[in-house]
């Protein structure tokens, strides 16, 4: 779900939230029973715990989500008013598609989004002890059917719920949280109710308080009872737009981490949305996945454009590619792939789009209508070299060589074969070029081209492929050369000037543990002794930290810069290289990094330059 800054009409949401607090629906509680819910069963209780690790998230999940076709006016979709496309008859249609479309591929989870407990008006369901109940129109036999339904095809089942505690279910803070003697709304929150979430829809719960991790237990205890598989956990902060105390729900996730372990059902605990990278560990500790991005919808009359916000996916990735492996993932947003003119995307952009998603090791979930899958909608999610690159094991590729908009990213694979895939982001057709020696060997290599199935035979030291518009190709690459021989040169040495702000600094990822930063406004360093064997261009390779994508001009024997962009490394401690050309004469040169006079750039850890251009 995306902040109230998103779109008007999410705005309009957020207030239509607010004004029916009154109108809340309250179901008078027995004592200590849990209604409309099922005792675990015997197979619930020998199941494994749930939690970060628990095995859930080896690899990507895969699946669809209802979201994506909730928030378009595509003709047809919401024909009763916004977000009405929930409804239980719509969720068993796409499950009845993907189970027999998609499942065989791996796709198996159907995730319930924003709304299932709320009408058209958006006035909600909560029960007496204030926990969302399905909403009778859009779920008319309760959640816990559906779930079932979904298990008989073979699926799984997904659940939604915003962080904290929803200021319709505080029912004047004197509601009792179930299996909590003793224990009332009021009895969780802080006393000034202060608001929470991305939407501030939410009061914050108090984990010092007892009462608090006894809430959130009773709310995982009747996910898990409803039989429910996964927990989009949304609106989570430090992230969604918003930062400050109250907007920090890490105690939040690591108390549903908690209660979801003592659920007796294992559960995937996704975290959402636009999460702040600098908690990281948080969430690798305590979830299973974690949005890394706004919402990948337009609201609009598709349910994506490459503007909005297809494309920002490129820019905002590389700061986490190092936090991701198996136990949590990054998670990158719907796939919305498949239905060609309800995407909003042109065939290129569709097939880049799926392309990133999979080498970023994104979890792969469509936003489309299922049953209206195009043919080629159907080829990109189902193409089975390219879903491998997703699902086995191996490295996440990142940025190796960045041009303007032409853009080549890159994994080593466990077999010593490298993913490569060139993408062109700008609106115009363009050559892209991959050379081996970003990737550090030189000579021949066996490519593959995954999205045609066909062997491209041996190139040497670069393949070259003319891209459309927003277009793309993925590769394997197999090494049948040498390891590619370089100098090192360290930023750091004494050899070297610096000038304006730059200044050495401690780096333990960096080589020597040391680097040059602070350029900024007219902050620079000159390599000042960098051999070439003769005159050419050399594509060297940059070590550098930064923690937001930033550029630099580099310029070589006093020569006019070229201005080059970094992708963010994932932090200032974190170290990542990206590939540059520089125009060399034979013998001794100069290599500038300049910030220039406004600009702020990465600090620069080395380069390595190649023996030979």
């Amino acid at each position: 779900m995306p902040s109230p800054a998103r779109t008007t009409r999410r705005a309009a949401r957020t207030a239509l939230v607010l004004a029916v607090t009154a109108a809340v629906a309250v179901t008078v509680p027995p004592a200590q029973a849990a209604p409309g819910t099922a005792p675990a069963t015997a197979a619930m209780a020998a199941a494994p715990t749930a939690a970060a690790g628990h095995g859930l998230a080896r690899k990507p999940f895969m699946g669809w989500s209802s979201w994506s076709m909730q928030t378009s006016s595509y003709p047809g979709l919401n024909p009763t008013g916004q977000y009405s496309y929930l409804t239980e008859a719509n969720v068993l249609k796409q499950a009845d598609a993907m189970a027999t479309k998609l499942k065989k591929y791996g796709y198996e989870y159907i995730n319930i989004d924003a709304g299932w407990w709320r009408d058209q008006d958006w006035t909600p369901e909560f029960d007496g002890y204030g926990r969302q109940q399905a909403d009778p129109v859009r779920f008319p036999r309760g959640m816990k059917p559906v779930a079932d339904d979904l298990h008989r095809k073979g699926l799984k089942a997904g659940i939604y719920l915003p962080v904290g505690l929803e200021k319709e279910g505080y029912g004047g803070g004197r509601l009792p949280v179930w299996n909590a003697p003793g224990c009332t709304t009021g009895d969780i929150v802080y006393g000034d109710l202060r608001t929470t979430n991305g939407w501030d829809s939410s009061y914050k719960i108090d984990f010092s308080r007892p009462c608090a991790q006894k809430y959130v237990d009773s709310q995982a205890q009747l996910i898990a009872d409803w039989g429910y598989d996964f927990l989009k956990l949304d609106g989570v902060g430090p992230g969604s737009f918003k930062s400050g105390d109250n907007y920090d729900n890490r105690a939040d996730v690591a108390a549903w981490k908690k209660a979801i372990e003592r659920a007796g059902r294992p559960v995937h605990l996704e975290i959402s949305w636009s999460l702040d990278v600098d908690y990281a560990d948080s969430w690798k500790e305590n979830s299973d996945g974690w949005r890394v991005d706004t919402d990948v919808e337009c609201y609009c009359e598709t349910l994506v454009t490459w503007d909005s916000s297809v494309k920002a996916r490129w820019r905002d990735t590389p700061a986490w590619t190092r936090h991701a492996g198996p136990g949590g993932w990054n998670d990158l947003d719907a796939i919305d792939v498949g239905n060609g003119e309800m995407d909003g995307l042109t065939k290129a952009e569709r097939q880049s789009y799926m392309t990133l998603w999979s080498i970023a090791k994104s979890p792969l979930y469509s936003g489309d209508d299922l049953t209206r899958l195009d043919a080629y909608g159907v080829s990109l999610l189902t193409n089975r070299e390219v879903l491998q690159v997703n699902q086995r094991p191996g490295a996440l590729a990142h940025p190796v060589t960045t041009a303007g908009d032409e853009q080549v990213w890159a994994a080593r694979n466990p077999d010593g074969s490298y993913t490569v895939a060139l993408f062109n982001l700008g609106s115009s057709p363009a050559p892209v070029t991959a050379r081996w020696s970003a990737l550090g060997f030189e000579g021949k290599a066996a490519v593959r081209d995954l999205w045609n199935k066909e062997n491209l035979g041996q190139h040497k030291d670069s393949i070259t492929e003319a891209l459309p518009a927003h277009g793309s190709r993925l590769f394997t690459v197999t090494p049948h050369g040498s390891r590619l021989r370089t100098t090192a040169y360290e930023a750091e040495s004494p050899a070297n000037t610096l000038s304006g702000n730059a200044s050495v600094s401690d780096c333990d990822e960096c080589s020597g543990g040391k680097k040059v930063g602070n350029l900024y406004e007219g902050g620079s360093v000159r390599f000042g002794h960098v051999e070439a064997a003769r005159a050419g261009t050399y594509y060297i390779n940059v070590a550098y930290t930064s923690g937001d994508e930033r550029s630099v001009g580099i310029s070589a024997n006093g020569k006019p810069a070229t201005k080059r962009i970094f992708p963010s490394s994932g932090g200032w401690g974190a170290a990542a290289t990206i590939s540059v050309p520089v125009t060399l004469k034979a013998g001794r040169n100069t290599l500038t990094f300049d910030s220039g006079a406004s600009g702020y750039s990465p600090d620069i850890d080395r380069i390595d330059v190649p023996k030979r251009s």
